[in-house]
Formats: C-alpha cells, structure tokens, sequence
C-alpha cells in the first residue's frame, strides 16, 4: 500500500451504495487503477470536479497492489471543457478511453499509452478533427493487441509507392501488380489505405494539415472495423455509438453549424 500523487485521466466512474463511487483513473505513474471514493455525492464535496467525466487532474491517495485503491485529494484539474459539452466529440473521446482501458491490463505502468491518450483528448477539446484523432490513435496501439500489420512496403516485393491494398493473408500491405496474390484481399479504397499508412507513423502535431472528404473518412472506417473485428475482437459500446452518430447527428447539431 502507497501513497501516491499522480496526474491521471479519469477513465469512468460508477455509483456505488449511495453515497459512493467506484472510480477508474488511467495514472501516468501506476497505470489503471479502480478507486474507491467515500461519500462522492456528499454535498460539496471537494474532490467533485475531479470526477467528473473526461476530467484530467492530479490525484492524491492511496494505490494497493490488490483490491480497491482510495483516493484521498485532487489539484491541478483539468476538465476538457469542449469534449464535456458536444455530444459528438464526448463519443469519440469515449470511445478512445475505452480503447485504451482495453488495451493493457490493469495495474500495468504504461506512461507512452497515457501520453498518447493525454495527447489525443487535449487535440480533440481543441477543436481539432475528432475523426482522424480517433483512426491515429486506432492504428497505432494496434500492437497492445499483439498485431503488427505491415504498412510500409508491398510484402511481396517491397515497393513503397503506388496504390495499395491490405491482405490478412501477407498480415500487410500488396502493391497493385501483387493484389492476385491474395484474392480475399480487402479490397479497400486505395485512398483509405494511402492515409492508414499515414496515419500509422503520423505524430498528432501533424493533423492539421489533414483534411479529408467525408467518402474518404467513410472508406478508412471501413477499413479500420475490418482490422479490428478481424484480429482485434472487442465490441464496445461507445465504439456502436459513433457509429451511428451520423444517422441523427444533423438533427442534433445547432441550425448555424
């Protein structure tokens, strides 16, 4: 048992009895860790902001190596205040703290995975493309699930350039004189896979230099769920949201947007 001070990502939190939470909080220093927080709905309770949903904050208690950890205190919180109010952003950021919750084990430390992720919601709140941050950081925590798909050259041959297209069967990519080589190839947009193998080596400082027609957010989602359902396996239900935000996200969206 320790007592700790470690900036965390809130990741979700549950009421427990009635007065209580059960809190999980990515920390930077111990990983995900299950809190618990006595008297959480108690009137005026100062630890409040700092549990609340897509909040970033240094927290203060205690971390067990089994069971329940207790979080005592908070400072320096940072609530991503644009995430917290637009629905459609929440999704996407939902959907990204659950990835990463699915990604390593708890417990586990894992500071580049918390960057990652600190780095990803503070874009998002900034207004960047909540899209494109999600299909970057799907990509490239592929390998947490033990996959390691070869984006950089055509497997058969090497080439770099040109139009290519994925194959479960090569576990990467075929240039477009090899596609015979795998007939159950995805047959993907070549546009699609053109930015997935951008995306698997872009940094987020880079994204705004990126602005892509809907069909082609449409083609590399498809592509994406492929790779997920086929070698991934996990069916969340943040992930179903976003799917069908676009099917009333025009109803929901204020008249001069």
């Amino acid at each position: 048992m320790n007592l700790v001070e470690t900036k965390g990502i809130l990741l979700f939190s549950k009421d427990h009895k009635e007065k209580d939470k059960l809190v999980k909080i990515f920390t930077e220093s111990a990983g995900k860790q299950m809190f618990y927080v006595k008297g959480a709905h108690r009137k005026n309770n100062p630890l409040a902001p700092a549990l609340l949903s897509y909040t970033e904050a240094t927290y203060m208690g205690t971390i067990k190596t089994e069971g329940l950890s207790f979080l005592n205190n908070a400072k320096d919180i940072h609530p991503f205040r644009t995430i917290q109010s637009d629905i459609f952003i929440a999704g996407y950021a939902t959907y990204l703290l659950n990835l990463a919750d699915s990604a390593i084990d708890d417990r586990v430390y894992d500071p580049h995975l918390y960057q990652f992720l600190h780095e990803a919601l503070h874009l998002m709140d900034q207004g960047n493309d909540a899209e494109i941050i999600t299909n970057i950081f799907e990509i490239q925590i592929l390998h947490r699930f033990g996959i390691t798909p070869n984006w950089t050259h055509c497997a058969i041959c090497g080439k770099t350039d040109g139009r290519f297209d994925y194959s479960s069967k090569y576990s990467g990519i075929l240039c477009e004189q090899h596609w015979g080589m795998d007939e159950r190839r995805y047959h993907a947009d070549s546009r699609a896979i053109h930015f997935i193998r951008l995306f698997s080596q872009i940094s987020y400082e880079q994204i705004a230099s990126i602005k892509l027609k809907p069909e082609t957010k449409t083609a590399i989602r498809q592509v994406i769920d492929l790779l997920y359902d086929e070698y991934v396996g996990i069916h969340l239900k943040s992930k179903k949201f976003i799917d069908q935000m676009g099917q009333w996200q025009d109803v929901l969206k204020p008249k001069n947007q």
